[in-house]
C-alpha cells in the first residue's frame, strides 16, 4: 500500500495536471470542432485527444513505473493488465456528447488504482474549473477557483423527499421504474458526465442509480471521492466496483448513494 504521505504528493500533481487538460479541453471548445465516431459509436473529438496526451504525457513523467489506461488508449488484452499491482485509469474527457453540446457538463477523471481499488480520484470540470478529489484513508474536498479546497460529505436521506441523479444523455426505461418503486416524493436531477455522483458526495443528491452501460474509467476517480465523503458506490448487489479484474472493461450497473442506513435493494427487484 502506498504511504499517504506519497499519496498527497501524488495528488497536488494530479490535480494540477487535471487542470492543464482541461484547458487544452476549452482551447477546443471555443472553436468549431469536428466530431468522429469510434467504433463503439462513440463520439470522439480534438478535445479527447489533446486531455489524452497531456495526462498521459504527465502522468509518465510523474511515475514512469506505472501503467496508464484511459478511454482513448484502451485496446490492452486482460493478460497484460492482469499483471498490474498499481496503474492510472483516466477519462481525458467524460461526457463528450455534453462537451458537444456546450453545456458545460463534462470532466477531466483522473484515478489511481492499486490491487483493484481506487485510492486516489481528482474529478476536475474544465468549464467551471471546479474539482473534487480524494485519497483514501483523507476527506474528500471540492475546491472552486481562487478558493481554499473545503471538506465535503455525503448526506442521511432526508425522511420525505429523495434527490435523485440522472443521465441527460443516457436516461431509460429501468431509471423510469426505479424511480416509480420509491416510496417518497422524488426530485430527478438531470446532469451529464461523473458530476452525478460528485453531488452525491458533496451531499446534494441522495442517490444516482446507473441502469446503462459505462466503462471503468467513467467511475473510478469519483468513486474515491464518494467513499472518502462517506458514500458509496456499488453493483446492483451493493459490492463496491472493482477494477482490472477480467478481459472486459466494462462496469456492471451500478448504484451511488450517500445513506448506507437505507434498503436501495428492495427497489431493485
Amino acid at each position: 500500500m502506498l504511504s499517504n504521505s506519497t499519496l498527497l504528493e501524488l495528488l497536488e500533481a494530479v490535480r494540477n495536471l487535471a487542470q492543464t487538460a482541461g484547458e487544452r479541453i476549452m482551447e477546443v471548445y471555443a472553436t468549431n470542432f469536428d466530431v468522429e465516431q469510434k467504433a463503439d459509436k462513440t463520439p470522439l473529438t480534438l478535445a479527447d485527444m489533446a486531455s489524452h496526451q497531456t495526462i498521459v504525457t504527465g502522468l509518465k513523467q510523474l511515475t514512469p513505473q506505472w501503467p496508464v489506461l484511459s478511454e482513448e488508449s484502451a485496446q490492452l488484452p486482460y493478460s497484460e493488465r492482469e499483471t498490474w499491482p498499481c496503474y492510472w485509469l483516466v477519462d481525458p474527457l467524460d461526457g463528450t456528447r455534453e462537451f458537444i453540446k456546450r453545456n458545460g457538463e463534462f470532466t477531466v477523471n483522473i484515478a489511481l488504482i492499486e490491487n483493484h481499488k481506487t485510492i486516489m480520484g481528482v474529478v476536475s470540470v474544465p468549464v467551471t474549473k471546479i474539482s473534487y478529489f480524494a485519497t483514501i484513508g483523507n476527506a474528500a474536498f471540492k475546491q472552486l477557483p481562487d478558493q481554499s479546497p473545503i471538506p465535503i460529505h455525503s448526506r442521511p436521506c432526508p425522511k420525505d423527499r429523495w434527490t435523485v441523479a440522472g443521465s441527460r444523455s443516457h436516461a431509460g426505461d429501468t431509471l423510469q421504474k426505479f424511480l416509480e418503486k420509491l416510496e417518497v416524493e422524488v426530485e430527478l436531477v438531470s446532469i451529464g458526465s461523473s458530476l452525478k455522483s460528485c453531488l452525491v458526495a458533496e451531499g446534494k443528491v441522495d442517490i444516482y442509480p446507473r441502469f446503462g452501460p459505462t466503462s471503468e474509467w467513467d467511475t473510478a476517480a469519483a468513486q474515491c471521492v464518494v467513499e472518502q465523503a462517506g458514500g458509496q458506490l456499488t453493483d446492483l448487489q451493493l459490492q463496491s466496483l472493482r477494477y482490472n479484474t477480467k478481459e472486459s472493461l466494462l462496469n456492471p450497473h451500478f448504484l451511488v448513494f450517500g445513506d448506507a442506513s437505507v434498503d436501495w435493494a428492495r427497489y431493485l427487484g
